[in-house]
């Protein structure tokens, strides 16, 4: 067993930055499974002091390493500064049970194999998963380092988180989609979204020079994340120190409006233009406008840069609870705890979508007939299903022909959705179609 412990810890994936989904796919290197890799059954950040072979830093690297970062990712307020999301002081809203075992669902994945939906978690490293099937939770489970009770990181469910406050403060007239940018931020007027509007933001239709190819170390993804202070800088960075200097030098390279191009800096210039709206920081603008109302178990919180900027692309913490709180906020169009928090015109345009043609140049094989619209991904299916996604397998799945809504934490060793998807999707809807029968 200590041998079998050492060679797992050993196995390193690479850094992974803690928001960004690349546009291609990747081919999985071998590594684990998710019992093997169990941070638990590994001994990681066990013990005071932990061994130095099972201690996870950020200042190394090591958070952003597999297997440790299936601890890092529920552990995120140890390794690295972050801002509180107040969750108010109102009352704790109970969410109903009525639970099933969902475990034993039959699917078929997109390559044709046959399997269980217990079997699909464990086979994309699932840390927690919980289904509201008409409001009632029917399925809720943990592996690995989470708990009910432990935040855990969302990395881009915070895009969406993003984008639907910007389509609630343009349905409440304080934002205005067809606007410049730069009438919100004029600090952009030298940059590539000099000539870009609101919504060709919103929905990531913007021509800019920035990478997020990881296999390219002058990739403008890296200087991004050291920026944000997602990655260690290191004793020879030179470059910008927080997002704001970071976003001030990005170039225009194509058209704006022509083509959808996922790029996590359109995140955060999207944060930065409701932080101008609203005056507040981001933390602030979803306590008050969302999280306080909700009757959330816990405060989320943000990642946050060396100025205190919350990380707008993938910086968002919350337990899988709270996040199911939310999920149904959308799937009932903005109403939840007896009060209609956002309005219901804000899902609605999410869930009628944004130009399918324009989405489809991006080349998402697993994603056919997809469009992205306020920074949520619509899968135009026959169930109207809509997501949240993040790197390593986090997902705000929300269907509302079958009524339900599946949160779900992860810690895949690879980082690009198209390698979750196959197995994901596919279990996301076996499971709609078993809760819709009578």
């Amino acid at each position: 067993m200590r041998h079998h412990v050492r060679s797992a810890l050993g196995l390193a994936a690479g850094l992974v930055v803690g928001s960004f989904a690349p546009a291609f796919a990747q081919t999985a290197p071998t590594f684990p499974n998710a019992a093997d890799s169990d941070p638990n059954r590994l001994g990681i950040m066990r013990g005071f002091p932990p061994p130095a072979d099972r201690t996870v830093r950020f200042d190394n690297g090591s958070g952003y390493r597999f297997p440790a970062l299936r601890w890092a990712f529920s552990n995120m307020r140890q390794l690295v500064p972050t801002s509180a999301v107040w969750r108010g002081d109102g009352p704790l809203v109970a969410l109903p049970r009525d639970e099933r075992d969902l475990g034993g669902i039959r699917l078929t994945t997109m390559d044709g194999k046959a399997m269980t939906f217990a079997e699909a978690l464990a086979g994309t490293y699932a840390d927690g998963i919980l289904v509201l099937h008409r409001g009632k939770v029917v399925y809720e489970r943990y592996f690995g380092a989470l708990e009910a009770h432990r935040p855990h990181i969302g990395m881009s469910l915070t895009k969406s988180f993003v984008g639907t406050l910007a389509a609630t403060l343009a349905a409440q007239g304080k934002l205005d989609p067809a606007a410049l940018v730069t009438r919100y931020v004029p600090e952009l007027a030298s940059t590539a979204y000099a000539d870009a509007t609101v919504r060709q933001v919103m929905d990531m239709t913007i021509g800019v020079r920035y990478s997020e190819n990881y296999a390219d170390p002058n990739a403008e993804v890296w200087n991004y994340a050291r920026a944000g202070g997602m990655l260690p800088a290191g004793p020879t960075y030179q470059g910008p120190r927080s997002f704001y200097d970071f976003l001030t030098q990005l170039r225009k390279e194509g058209e704006h409006g022509q083509a959808f191009a996922y790029k996590t800096v359109n995140a955060e210039v999207l944060a930065w233009i409701i932080r101008r709206v609203g005056d507040q920081s981001m933390a602030d603008l979803l306590s008050g406008m969302i999280w306080s109302k909700l009757g959330a178990e816990s405060d989320a919180f943000f990642m946050v840069d060396s100025i205190g900027t919350e990380s707008g692309g993938g910086g968002l913490n919350t337990t899988l609870r709270d996040l199911a709180r939310f999920g149904e906020m959308m799937r009932n169009r903005g109403r939840f705890n007896g009060q209609q928090i956002i309005p219901a015109a804000v899902v609605e345009d999410i869930e009628r979508g944004a130009d399918r043609a324009h989405f489809a140049t991006a080349g998402y094989a697993t994603l056919p007939g997809w469009s992205y619209r306020n920074m949520w991904w619509v899968s135009h299916n026959e169930h109207g299903a809509y997501m949240a996604r993040g790197i390593h397998g986090q997902s705000i799945y929300v269907d509302p022909r079958a009524e339900m809504v599946i949160v779900r934490f992860a810690s895949h060793p690879a980082a690009a959705n198209p390698v979750n998807d196959p197995i994901t999707l596919p279990a996301y809807m076996a499971v709609a179609k078993a809760l819709i029968q009578p």
